[in-house]
């Protein structure tokens, strides 16, 4: 009882990545380690749980103690590149590369010393560290492996080692049953074949991230039905086939009635994942766990204003970029009350919405967003909603509106990278409790709109949060 309760006090006191990531961090608990023989014990198993590098030189010293004291290595659970650059401290990549602290050979000697890893969170700056090896460590050879990301990886390189890693030499089991979350999210040059070959193995499945890979809708079906996905992103890919797919969603046991959080995101002038019959089809069949939606790029129509108000009832997150939806359409969302067909009204539940995202929406202008009279998007009868995400041609607008307005509207704008929100202020509704965002659903997040899924609970930073947030 009295380890469980240090555990929970001394984990307050780590901090992985400090503000600039050439610091020294976690001070305090280096002084807990001095405290007495109690505390170093609870404190040895905070400070090593989690090892987040953002630069090799750390990555580096880190490996040597490891290496001369191995038990160090048994007490690591997460090994976080998600904040690593390649260049750093006045040095050129190429300097870096001479260097050799982080390498294929050194991440391979640090995965041995790791028998208890359970996440391992890759990026796009580490794609030409990950060797065959690397890769047949992290899916054959860690036994308690149960997340692991590649996020961004999308070389011919990575492409090639990925492959063979998983296609060449000793087979694959037949079950994965520990590896319960995969994050692909952006390895665009991965070839379809190897998706067949991976998913059909996770029996556990419960987050699987696929954003703009080469997935088919057959490796989708090869998922085992014993799988039970709430997190699921298949944005941007443009090899699925539109019936296959609402069909996988609406059938398949792994996702039918699980699903908490689904990204189909597209850009219509590219690719549309979804026509006006797929939407249809879709909406009636979503189960009612479910709390974020995107619908971004599928063809959205007034017609499908009823069947999105049930779900706006449990829906935390809606995503309807580019929909075909009038002002009328959108109120419907935060309607208290309906007339039925005997004329009579009756009452509806309140809209649970916080976040909605309307870019591209024709009929969503700056005249009609500040009509209240007409539009209920910016009304305190919209509440929950706390953020609208808008194109640049109304948050601009928005923005030179902020700066020259006299009297606040009780909103601001928001800007991240290429996206904009235009996001409540909570002194517009003082009577209301104060919403940070955070949901177990989003593993730490706390901004919403996210499309990137987490791998593991923690804060988002680094170029994940770049992947969520920004792009």
């Amino acid at each position: 009882m009295l380890t469980r309760a240090l555990d929970q006090i001394i984990s307050n006191l780590a901090l992985d990545v400090p503000p600039n990531g050439y610091t020294p961090r976690n001070v305090d608990l280096v002084s807990c380690l001095l405290a007495s023989r109690t505390l170093h014990a609870a404190t040895l198993s905070v400070l090593y749980r989690n090892m987040t590098f953002p630069h090799s030189i750390i990555f580096s010293k880190a490996l040597n103690h490891v290496s001369q004291y191995p038990a160090l290595g048994t007490l690591v659970r997460r090994l976080d590149f998600s904040h690593f650059t390649s260049v750093g401290l006045g040095r050129t990549k190429q300097m870096n590369a001479e260097i050799q602290n982080l390498t294929s050979r050194t991440l391979m000697q640090c995965l041995d010393l790791l028998p208890n890893l359970k996440e391992c969170l890759l990026q796009e700056h580490l794609e030409q560290d990950l060797s065959v090896d690397v890769v047949r460590k992290l899916f054959m050879d860690l036994p308690n492996l149960r997340a692991v990301d590649f996020c961004g990886c999308s070389t011919q390189s990575f492409s090639h080692v990925f492959t063979e890693a998983l296609t060449g030499g000793p087979p694959l089991p037949m079950s994965m049953p520990n590896l319960q979350r995969l994050s692909l999210h952006e390895c665009s040059s991965i070839p379809a074949s190897v998706f067949d070959l991976l998913l059909s193995r996770l029996v556990n499945l419960t987050h699987l991230d696929l954003t703009h890979t080469q997935v088919n809708v057959s490796a989708l079906f090869a998922i085992p039905e014993t799988a039970r996905i709430t997190h699921l992103s298949l944005s941007r890919c443009t090899r699925l086939s539109p019936s296959a797919l609402v069909e996988f969603l609406t059938t398949h046991p792994a996702v039918r009635d699980s699903l908490v959080f689904l990204n189909l995101l597209t850009d219509p002038t590219r690719f549309r994942l979804l026509e006006e019959d797929d939407v249809a089809a879709l909406l009636p069949k979503l189960p009612k766990t479910m709390r974020s939606l995107n619908l971004g790029g599928a063809r959205v129509t007034s017609d499908h204003a009823p069947l999105l108000v049930p779900l706006t009832k449990h829906l935390e997150e809606l995503g309807l970029s580019s929909a075909d939806l009038s002002v009328k359409d959108v109120n419907s969302f935060f309607a208290r009350t309906r007339r039925t067909e005997t004329g009579a009204e009756e009452s509806l539940p309140p809209s649970t919405l916080c976040y909605i995202d309307l870019a591209k929406v024709p009929q969503m202008t700056i005249g009609s967003i500040f009509n209240t009279s007409v539009c209920l998007l910016l009304s305190d009868q919209s509440y929950p909603l706390q953020v609208v995400e808008f194109h640049d041609k109304i948050i601009n607008p928005l923005r030179e509106r902020s700066k020259t307005q006299r009297v606040s509207v009780g909103w601001t704008v928001r800007e991240l990278g290429r996206r904009g929100w235009y996001v409540r202020d909570p002194s517009s509704l003082p009577n209301e409790l104060l919403d940070d965002g955070s949901r177990s659903w989003k593993m730490g997040a706390r901004w919403w709109g996210m499309r990137k899924i987490p791998m593991a609970v923690g804060d988002v930073g680094g170029i994940y949060g770049h992947y969520m947030f920004k792009k």
